[in-house]
């Protein structure tokens, strides 16, 4: 799985809370961005971002004079961060649940700035879906449950630590995909072999 760092622009473009909407506006037309990181004003200080829809919502819509609105008064702070080190699909996830387009990316500073565009346009889910691998690894963990309880017995507290590994997966797999399965793979197992049930004592 890409991560965040992984296709984050580190050239970060930045402008101070006190400086006018009309200087934001030409700033975002000079780099062609859709939002701009707001400086910290000191080293505790959170990060701020405003973004080309706070200018349109804020001070367009309302017909104020962008020479006398400030960066502040339009901005949002704290704003979401990413950490460096997230998946590619879990920033482009909070990015839905949020309704944000883009996000500062801080390691105890600054460092880089993901959109939705450095996922649309460097990322690989179109070639690596993430939902066809992790398929691909369930079926293996569930193999791999198959033989382990074949070999320690179906009551083993290995057998059950294995489908415990397979039915985590699996409700992760739920979770992305927003559906729960029918049946998981160790309910279907139970069919076969019901006294495997008996294993799962050992995580009382």
């Amino acid at each position: 799985m890409m991560k965040a760092a992984d296709i984050m622009t580190t050239n970060v473009i930045t402008i101070g809370g006190s400086a006018t909407v009309a200087e934001a506006v030409n700033l975002m037309k000079e780099q062609g961005l859709i939002c701009l990181i707001v400086e910290r004003r000191y080293e505790q200080d959170a990060y701020g971002i405003v973004t080309a829809t706070d200018i349109v919502n804020k001070v367009a819509a309302y017909g104020k004079d962008p020479k006398k609105v400030r960066v502040y008064e339009v901005m949002t702070k704290p704003c979401i961060t990413v950490n460096p080190d997230l998946g590619v699909e879990y920033v482009a996830r909070l990015f839905a649940n949020t309704g944000i387009r883009c996000a500062p990316i801080i390691q105890e500073k600054l460092i880089g700035i993901i959109s939705t565009t450095d996922i649309l346009i460097k990322s690989d889910f179109v070639e690596n879906p993430q939902e066809v691998i992790f398929e691909e690894q369930i079926e293996k963990y569930i193999e791999s449950a198959r033989a382990i309880c074949a070999e320690k017995g179906i009551k083993s507290e290995e057998c059950a630590v294995a489908w415990d590994i397979v039915e985590e997966m699996q409700a992760e797999a739920a979770y992305q995909r927003n559906q729960k399965p029918a049946k998981t793979a160790f309910e279907k197992y139970l069919e076969q072999f019901p006294d495997a049930v008996e294993a799962k004592m050992f995580d009382l």
